[in-house]
């Protein structure tokens, strides 16, 4: 199966063109990225994450923290190999320059879509979205998810290593 095909990468794609869910771009990259390459901050699955990032930031009008992230994605994703294949490459490192450029100036946020070129990644990603319908999001939550959402098990979690901490 082509590393893009892989059903984490086929979600990152819906939420980032269908849903603009950027923050769970975040999420499903990451899960996919430390199956592939774990703690690899140069693999250039990190750039499709560092793409989402951004938009989330932008998003937000955390500018500073929106331009880091295009630079890094583009850096990457630049010559990525079998990493962009089936999109359109020069349309993607496009859109990140315009979205550097946008962000320098302090625009507002303006989404763009990766343009899928393979078939069968756009077969896949229609397959997909016909078996997992999505309901329409709320803009004011996606654009403040990381607040949000539910973090008992992060905050659990984090207590547990403290006392483990202190324990020692």
């Amino acid at each position: 199966m082509h590393p893009l095909h892989h059903t984490l990468f086929i979600e990152f794609i819906i939420h980032f063109n269908y849903e603009e869910d950027y923050f769970e771009c975040h999420e499903v990259g990451e899960e996919y990225w430390k199956t592939v390459a774990p703690k690899d901050k140069t693999h250039p699955l990190t750039g499709w994450i560092q793409l989402a990032v951004g938009m989330y930031h932008w998003r937000r009008s955390n500018y500073p923290g929106a331009l880091r992230s295009f630079i890094r994605s583009r850096v990457k994703l630049t010559g990525a190999g079998v990493w962009t294949e089936g999109f359109d490459e020069q349309q993607l490192i496009d859109c990140l320059t315009h979205a550097i450029d946008a962000v320098t100036e302090r625009k507002p946020f303006a989404p763009f879509k990766v343009a899928i070129t393979s078939k069968e990644l756009e077969n896949a990603v229609s397959e997909y979205r016909q078996q997992h319908p999505n309901a329409a999001q709320d803009p004011y939550y996606l654009m403040h998810k990381h607040r949000l959402r539910d973090r008992s098990s992060i905050i659990n979690l984090r207590e547990q290593r403290k006392r483990r901490n202190l324990e020692l």
